[in-house]
């Protein structure tokens, strides 16, 4: 990483699988630094599972170090009982960086797709293309990873705006 690069953690919560995708902006230059999900086993109780996901996002933010990090914000749909587990998995993933003394942004996923694709109802076929073209060394195992990798680039051309509400926010 460069002296000047600002590293930036996106996670696409999800209580079966969270993506993360770990990325470094030098000026208007995107890096690719990693990505992955971190999952649970849906047959382990919902504590244990919201302790994988927070054991391993610790272990992504202790490995990479990252200075800033952006989270996707939920949407609600038709099973509440769904909605209220996911939201239950974003909390770990906005309490994991904030562990770290990092700042956490939020994005909804019609701004994501908007920021990467251009269109805020880009299906993930298009996400996964304009990953190759804006990030070509990325190549995500997993949409929850290509989801996370969008995030971080969202909050990349976002991120000023995003900081300075954080930062008036947390005064």
């Amino acid at each position: 990483m460069g002296r000047n690069a600002i590293r930036i953690l996106g996670i696409d919560p999800g209580l079966r699988r969270t993506g993360w995708g770990v990325i470094d902006i030098e000026g208007n230059r995107l890096i690719h630094v990693g990505c992955g999900s971190v999952e649970s086993h849906d047959t382990l109780p919902l504590a244990e599972r919201l302790l994988a996901i927070h054991q391993g996002l610790a272990k992504i933010l202790s490995e990479f170090q990252p200075m800033e990090a952006a989270v996707e914000a939920t949407f609600v749909n038709k099973d509440g009982a769904s909605t209220l587990k996911l939201g239950q998995a974003r909390g770990v993933a906005m309490l994991a960086p904030a562990q770290a003394g990092i700042l956490v942004a939020e994005y909804a996923p019609n701004q994501v797709k908007k920021t990467v694709v251009g269109a805020g109802h880009a299906d993930k076929n298009q996400i996964r293309v304009m990953l190759g073209v804006l990030l070509p060394k990325a190549d995500p195992r997993t949409p929850d990873a290509a989801d996370a990798l969008a995030i971080a680039i969202t909050h990349a051309h976002h991120r000023q705006n995003a900081m300075l509400k954080l930062k008036a926010a947390s005064a």
